[in-house]
């Protein structure tokens, strides 16, 4: 993935398109929303609570054979722990695949964790694009009126 501003324009679309054609739960929130991914992929999407410690990322996904599997850290704010499962949920929107960890999984075999996507670091391209969908979705989710009309700049939302 180039750097450049085109590619930063297309990345913007494919994920505005992404964020408006999404059913959202009303009230918002990520577990209604990981249920209505689950549901759209046809595979359960599980959600595990963990306490935080120093040097694990505060969310991770985890893909296994039946199902996907949403390790966050319980013991932040609401507000951020709402933006680390709708982070995850994009990898699984975007069908990011990432590779076995031994490092985040040791005692997992890799035949078993199909891919894992650890939130550290935003300077991969996945994670910006899951970042970028993330913050579009929470953007919709807490939109009062109707729709947002289309960007001027950017025109309406649409896949590339």
């Amino acid at each position: 993935m180039t750097h450049g501003p085109w590619a930063r324009w297309r990345l913007l679309r494919r994920c505005r398109a992404r964020a408006a054609s999404l059913e959202l739960p009303v009230p918002f929130d990520a577990a209604g929303l990981a249920t209505l991914v689950a549901e759209r992929r046809g595979r359960p999407v599980e959600l595990m609570p963990i306490d935080w410690q120093p040097g694990l990322p505060c969310g991770l996904l985890v893909s296994a054979g039946q199902a996907d599997y949403i390790v966050y850290a319980a013991d932040t704010p609401p507000l951020h722990r709402q933006h680390i499962l709708v982070h995850e949920l994009a990898h699984l929107l975007c069908e990011h695949h990432g590779a076995p960890s031994a490092g985040l999984l040791p005692h997992l075999s890799p035949d078993l964790v199909g891919r894992v996507l650890g939130r550290t670091v935003y300077s991969e391209p996945q994670e910006q694009e899951a970042e970028l969908l993330a913050s579009l979705i929470l953007q919709r989710a807490v939109w009062s009126g109707p729709v947002p009309p289309a960007d001027p700049f950017l025109g309406p939302a649409a896949h590339d």
